[in-house]
């Protein structure tokens, strides 16, 4: 069963900060949940949003494995300083030195969004560090930046107000679920709740701007590379990062099993977090 909705003070409160060095020019804080025991599991978001998009699965998943869900360099409550790249390349050496720094030679990933671009990276150059591996509507091939980010990516974005990026953010919640009254208050308000600062927006203004298309481009002759069991979970109604994108990735990675979900769209674990978790439950203890 699924939990409550976690308030975003008191999710925001379990988090873990660990500086970390060796990812850009400065040390910088980051920001991670760490929860649960046994196997870990590394749960990767995407933006516009941070780890709080998995509040309503986390405890779940703690149940049975040890769960670690950070934040990106320039998302949530890590560093968002004005200071440094935020691609997905620069997201992957974040993720490689946290697991450095937590002592975890391998782990179970799940991606979503440009966390599952983040993913692809670990999981195509440092295949050793994956055990198993779920992407779910990941930004994958050139179907990506969407129009919504290229236009938040404008620098000129920083002299809007606070209340026009959250109501700007607001609308994309709402175009990426299909189940209307999973847009609850208190996932509106925690999912924006790290970018209604001054600092929070403009560091979602940089992280738009890092959205490099090349950095997926560039790994799709690989995938059929990827060693890693993979289980690709899929929100069919999703306008941005389509079903066609997960039915061609299943052909092309060869350890792979595609589930697509119904009346699902991109936000899928606000939007069917039942079926998101069993799936890749199931997944977690049964693939071989």
């Amino acid at each position: 069963m699924i939990d409550k909705e976690m308030d975003v003070a008191d999710f925001a409160q379990r988090q873990k900060h660990i500086v970390l060095d060796g990812i850009v020019e400065i040390p910088v804080d980051i920001a991670y949940t760490d929860i649960g025991e046994g196997e870990p599991v590394i749960l990767l978001h995407g933006i516009p949003t941070w780890s709080y998009l998995y509040n309503n699965v986390i405890n779940l998943f703690a149940q049975e494995y040890r769960v670690i869900a950070p934040d990106f360099l320039g998302h949530g409550y890590s560093d968002k300083r004005d200071l440094f790249d935020r691609s997905i390349e620069i997201q992957a050496k974040m993720v490689l030195r946290l697991m450095e720094a937590l002592k975890l030679e391998k782990a179970h990933v799940i991606g979503h969004d440009t966390g599952g671009g983040v993913s692809l990276i670990l999981a195509i150059k440092h295949p050793n560090i994956i055990d198993k591996l779920v992407l779910s509507n990941i930004v994958v091939y050139d179907s990506w930046p969407i129009d919504d980010m290229l236009v938040l990516g404008n620098p000129a974005w920083s002299k809007k107000s606070i209340d026009e990026i959250a109501n700007f953010l607001l609308e994309g919640y709402q175009m990426g679920l299909s189940k209307p009254y999973q847009l609850t208050k208190t996932f509106k308000e925690g999912i924006r709740a790290p970018y209604m600062t001054e600092e929070g927006k403009i560091s979602l203004i940089r992280n738009a701007s890092s959205l490099n298309t090349n950095h997926t481009i560039s790994l799709m002759p690989r995938h059929k590379d990827i060693r890693a069991q993979t289980l690709l979970l899929w929100g069919v109604d999703d306008p941005w990062q389509t079903i066609t994108d997960g039915r061609r990735l299943h052909t092309e990675i060869p350890n792979s099993k595609l589930i697509e979900l119904e009346k699902t769209s991109h936000w899928l674990q606000q939007d069917s977090p039942e079926l998101y978790a069993s799936n890749i439950l199931d997944f977690l203890r049964n693939s071989k």
